[in-house]
C-alpha cells in the first residue's frame, strides 16, 4: 500500500478471514512473508480498480496452496484479473502493482493483528 500506512483507530476493530495456512503477519519493515493481511483488510490503487471496491479483501489476491502464502495475482498473473480489452495492459499493469503493494521493500501495513490470530 504505496500510500503509507493507515492503521484503523484503537477502537475500531475489523474481522478479516485469513487462511488457516497463511503465515503471521511480519513487524512493520520485515519482509513480506505472503501473510495476506494487508490485501485482505483493504486492497491497494491498482486493487481498488480491479476489484471495484475501496473496502474488504481485494479481489486479485490468490491463496499459493503449494506454498501456503498469499500472492497478487496483479503480479502474477495480471491478465487474468483484466477484462479482455485491457489484457495488452497486463506486463505494465504487473510492473505498477509490484510499486503499489512495495514488492521487495518490507511491510508497511500498519494493521495489527491480535496475537491469538498469530500463527507459526
Amino acid at each position: 500500500m504505496m500510500a503509507g500506512p493507515s492503521a484503523l483507530p484503537m477502537s475500531e476493530h475489523r474481522v478479516i478471514e485469513i487462511h488457516p495456512q497463511a503465515p503471521a503477519k511480519p513487524a512493520w519493515a520485515q519482509p513480506c512473508n505472503g501473510c495476506g493481511v494487508c490485501c485482505l483488510a483493504e486492497p491497494c490503487p491498482l486493487g481498488v480498480l480491479v476489484s471495484r471496491r475501496r473496502q474488504g479483501a481485494c479481489r486479485a489476491l490468490q491463496w499459493a496452496p503449494e506454498l501456503s502464502i498469499y500472492r497478487c495475482g496483479m503480479v502474477s498473473a495480471p491478465a487474468a484479473h483484466l477484462p479482455a480489452p485491457l489484457r495488452w495492459a497486463a506486463p505494465l499493469l504487473a510492473r505498477l502493482a509490484r510499486r503499489w503493494i512495495a514488492a521487495g521493500v518490507g511491510c508497511d501495513a500498519a494493521i495489527e493483528v491480535p496475537d491469538s490470530a498469530q500463527r507459526d
